[in-house]
């Protein structure tokens, strides 16, 4: 969200505070509302599933923001010449199931007809102003941490091409409809205070703009850096969403990569839907964090560390 009129301009924030699609109005010294709205394409064939996977993919930049969602309105573009509503039925249901798991309303919502089918939501959530994580937020001297594993655009890719198994496929979908709600309490509770959700643009674009806003240099183990099963593997037969590559190409910016290969540099721009939290820690906090990500189920792990030097990324 970049625009809203208002007689009062200066409670809007905008930018690097929040990220290129997400907005925080504040209302007073105890409360904000955070909103922000996102739609994707079906990922996976079953309708459902994508419902579920489109809702918990909206609803991450409320919690990368370290708010809580209060209620949405669905997006829906749907090709009624070719698909039945029943269907549609389906994709909704899914979206409730999030909004159920999360604790939020779906107060409506609007549908267009469109030549292929799109699902997402709009959504309002509430944080405290001072506790806001923000994507200009990073300081000197933290660890880094992402809570989720890196891969989704890859299966997602090999699942539309019958080249995924059925376990990589589960994989793939458990990991995007794992909501952000934990690891975004988790994250405040460490005093975290720079933090952005892994999606469309990779880790490396992120993470990178990340360093940007924060004006710190950012080093990544590619070693330490979880991938989904099968992941590796398919980017090395080959298999990418053509995304991935856009990323990279954006990305090559900012991001020194060293030595490693191309293969390499896409698995960390790939595309993600409904990816994890990344954000920056100090290194007290990192072992209590880490356990408790993983006692919740987060595939998570200390991929970096923040310096002083030039603003950007660099690859090891």
């Amino acid at each position: 969200m970049r625009h809203l009129n208002s007689a009062h301009p200066d409670r809007l924030l905008v930018g690097p505070h929040t990220g290129d699609d997400a907005a925080v109005w504040l209302l007073d010294d105890e409360r904000a509302l955070v909103s922000t709205a996102d739609f994707i394409t079906p990922v996976v064939d079953d309708a459902r599933t994508w419902g579920r996977v489109a809702a918990a993919n909206s609803v991450s930049d409320i919690y990368a923001m370290g708010g809580r969602p209060l209620f949405a309105l669905n997006l829906v573009g749907w090709n009624t010449d070719q698909l039945p509503t029943s269907l549609l039925g389906d994709v909704l249901a899914g979206g409730q199931d999030i909004a159920d798991e999360a604790g939020f309303v779906i107060a409506g919502g609007h549908t267009i007809d469109d030549p292929e089918p799109k699902y997402g939501m709009a959504v309002t959530g509430e944080a405290h102003p001072e506790r806001l994580l923000t994507n200009a937020g990073l300081r000197v001297g933290q660890d880094i941490v992402l809570t989720k594993a890196l891969g989704v655009g890859v299966l997602t890719t090999a699942i539309k091409n019958g080249r995924a198994s059925a376990a990589q496929a589960d994989a793939a979908v458990a990991s995007m409809v794992r909501l952000n709600d934990v690891a975004s309490r988790i994250a405040l509770a460490a005093g975290v205070t720079g933090c952005t959700d892994v999606t469309g643009f990779g880790l490396l674009g992120h993470l990178g703009r990340m360093a940007l806003e924060s004006t710190v240099s950012v080093a990544v183990e590619f070693a330490a850096v979880p991938f989904l099963p099968g992941a590796v593997e398919l980017a090395a037969d080959g298999v990418m969403p053509g995304g991935s590559k856009r990323n990279l190409s954006w990305a090559l910016e900012f991001v020194d990569v060293g030595d490693h290969d191309e293969v390499h540099q896409l698995l960390l721009a790939d595309a993600q839907t409904s990816g994890g939290l990344v954000f920056g820690v100090d290194p007290s906090e990192t072992p209590s964090v880490l356990a408790e990500l993983a006692a919740t189920g987060h595939q998570a792990a200390l991929i970096g560390t923040t310096s002083v030097g030039r603003p950007g990324l660099t690859l090891r």
